[in-house]
C-alpha cells in the first residue's frame, strides 16, 4: 500500500511538472506574439510610455503604411508566388519519387536512397555561395549567348532552388510513411486492371493525406520565412524581393524614422499567413506526425 501511494504521488508530481512546463512554454510563445499584434495598432507616441499598456485606439494606418508605403504588399505577393511555385515543384517531384523508392525494389534504389539520406546532413546555408556562383556563371554564359541572363533575380529560379534543397527531407519523410502502408489495396487495384500511376494517385496518395499535409506545412513555413538564399539570389536593388528580405529593409528604414507601429504591422503581415495556415491544418498535422509511428 505504501509503495502504491508513493507511486501515485510521484505520478501526480510528474503530471504537475509536465503541465507547468507546458503552460510556461505556451506563455513564452503567446505573450510575444500578442504583444506584436498589440503594438501594430499603436501610434508612435504610445511607444514612449508603458510598453505593456493597451493601445488607446486601433490605429490601422500602420498596416496601410506598411502595405503601400513600405511595399509589403508587393513583397508578400512575391513570397506567395515563390512559395506556391516551390511547393508545386516539390510535390510533383517528391511524391512519385518517394512512392517508387518506398514501394519498389530496383537496381540503384539503395544508392538513390543513400543519396537522399546524405542530403539530410547538408545544411542549405553552407551551400548558398556555391549556388550563387553557379547561377552567376550561368548568367554570364547566357549574356554572352543571348545578350541577357535570367538566373539571378528571378522568382521562378528561387522557387526551383527552394524545391531542390527541400527534396531530401521531403522524400525521406514521405518514403517512411509510404513504406508503412499495406500493399493489399494496391494489389486489389492491380487485379481490377489499374496501372501503377492510378494506384499511386487514387489509392496511396489519399491514404497518405495527413503525411502530405504535414510536408506542405513544414515546407511552407520554411519557404515563407527563408531569408539567406533569397537575399543572396535576389541581390538587385531594383529587383523583386520576398517578404523576409523586404521586412529587413523595412526594419532598417523605420528605425531611422522611429515609426515603430509600421514596423510591427509589417511583422504581423509576415506572421499572419503562417498562423492561419497552421490553425486550418492543425488536426491533419497532428495525424501526419503520429500515425506513421502507429502503423505496423
Amino acid at each position: 500500500m505504501t509503495q502504491t501511494k508513493q507511486s501515485k504521488g510521484g505520478e501526480k508530481l510528474f503530471k504537475f511538472f509536465v503541465y507547468f512546463m507546458l503552460i510556461l512554454l505556451a506563455v513564452c510563445i503567446i505573450v510575444p506574439v500578442a504583444w506584436v499584434f498589440m503594438a501594430s495598432v499603436k501610434q508612435n507616441s504610445e511607444f514612449y510610455g508603458n510598453p505593456w499598456a493597451l493601445p488607446a485606439s486601433f490605429y490601422w494606418q500602420n498596416f496601410v503604411s506598411a502595405w503601400k508605403g513600405a511595399r509589403m504588399g508587393e513583397y508578400m505577393l512575391n513570397s506567395a508566388i515563390v512559395t506556391v511555385t516551390a511547393l508545386a515543384l516539390l510535390l510533383v517531384i517528391a511524391l512519385p519519387a518517394a512512392y517508387c523508392l518506398s514501394r519498389f525494389k530496383f537496381r540503384g534504389s539503395k544508392f538513390l536512397n543513400t543519396c537522399f539520406m546524405a542530403g539530410l546532413f547538408i545544411n542549405v546555408n553552407y551551400i548558398v555561395v556555391p549556388i550563387f556562383l553557379m547561377l552567376k556563371d550561368g548568367d554570364m554564359w547566357l549574356k554572352n549567348l543571348m545578350g541577357h541572363g535570367f538566373l539571378l533575380n528571378n522568382l521562378f529560379v528561387l522557387a526551383l532552388v527552394y524545391a531542390s534543397t527541400a527534396l531530401p527531407f521531403t522524400i525521406y519523410l514521405l518514403s517512411g510513411y509510404f513504406a508503412s502502408l499495406p500493399h493489399d489495396f494496391e494489389e486489389a487495384a492491380y487485379i481490377d486492371g489499374a496501372g501503377y500511376g492510378t494506384a499511386m494517385t487514387k489509392i496511396i496518395f489519399p491514404m497518405a493525406q495527413p503525411s502530405i499535409i504535414t510536408i506542405i506545412l513544414f515546407n511552407f513555413l520554411s519557404f515563407w520565412n527563408e531569408y539567406i538564399i533569397s537575399m543572396t539570389l535576389m541581390n538587385s536593388a531594383k529587383g523583386p524581393k520576398t517578404l523576409p528580405v523586404g521586412l529587413l529593409n523595412l526594419m532598417q528604414a523605420q528605425q531611422s524614422k522611429a515609426e515603430f507601429g509600421t514596423l510591427y504591422a509589417g511583422l504581423v503581415l509576415v506572421m499572419l499567413p503562417t498562423i492561419i495556415l497552421y490553425i486550418c491544418v492543425q488536426k491533419k498535422l497532428t495525424q501526419g506526425m503520429t500515425v506513421g509511428g502507429l502503423k505496423g
